[in-house]
């Protein structure tokens, strides 16, 4: 029998049997790990077990390959944060995004250092203008730590890296002004705040959705995942809506 005791994030949770429940939880280390948890499906369990939270979790497992057993202790709740629209929705899809894309039991420290800060500035700044650039960011990193990154180094047509404004749909490789002239419509607009950090406005926070969506569409998601995808197209709205 293996043991190991991690505090983990709560990504999804699949019914198992009568009462219970496999949990995935990120991990610091180890990356996304699953768990059975006997009674997860009880009044006192489902409060702990919700997606966003942060746990203490002990995983014990008896060979390699078998699922293990998975106990969990709350150590910060996320769940006022689901009687919010706007915040529900970025913890669902956060979450979700999350546990479709990662493979599991590979460790990705900055994915779980990234995910709990967008988490942390959701619960401190309900408004989205105060988490909504860190959420952009951290697809951005998701897409690069599986292999799907994309270039903001210099311009794929005319080289350099000044003024870089859009992102090849193709490739992923950034455009400057002069290099898309005739092209525009073709490509993606690279919001500033992807280049150089700091605060964004709404206009650039659209775009920036729109950019990261592209490639999560195209490389991770695809069609076999409209459950997940319909759950960045709810926080989408919602944000449009806020918006307006």
């Amino acid at each position: 029998m293996t043991l190991f005791s991690t505090t983990a994030i709560v990504c999804a949770l699949r019914h198992h049997g009568e009462h219970g429940v496999i949990a995935r939880l990120l991990t610091p280390d180890a990356g996304l790990v699953a768990g059975y948890v006997r009674g997860g499906r009880s009044t006192r369990m489902r409060p702990i077990l919700i997606p966003g939270n942060l746990v203490q979790a002990d995983f014990r497992t008896r060979s390699e390959g078998q699922l293990g057993s998975l106990s969990v202790e709350l150590v910060r709740s996320r769940g006022p944060l689901l009687g919010e629209p706007l915040p529900a929705a970025a913890l669902e899809w956060m979450c979700a995004l999350t546990a479709a894309t990662l493979p599991d039991e590979h460790g990705y420290p900055p994915l779980f250092s990234a995910l709990s800060a967008v988490l942390d500035a959701i619960e401190a700044a309900p408004a989205a203008r105060g988490w909504a650039v860190a959420l952009v960011q951290y697809e951005r990193l998701l897409l690069a730590e599986l292999g799907f990154g994309l270039d903001f180094s210099a311009c794929a047509v005319a080289g350099g890296s000044n003024d870089l404004a859009y992102v090849s749909p193709s490739t992923g490789r950034a455009v400057s002004r002069v290099g898309a002239i005739g092209y525009e419509s073709r490509l993606l607009p690279l919001p500033p705040f992807l280049l150089d950090g700091g605060e964004a406005g709404w206009a650039d926070i659209v775009d920036g959705l729109a950019l990261t969506g592209h490639f999560l569409r195209r490389d991770l998601l695809g069609d076999r995942r409209t459950d997940v995808l319909a759950a960045r197209e709810r926080l989408v709205e919602r944000l449009k809506r806020a918006i307006a």
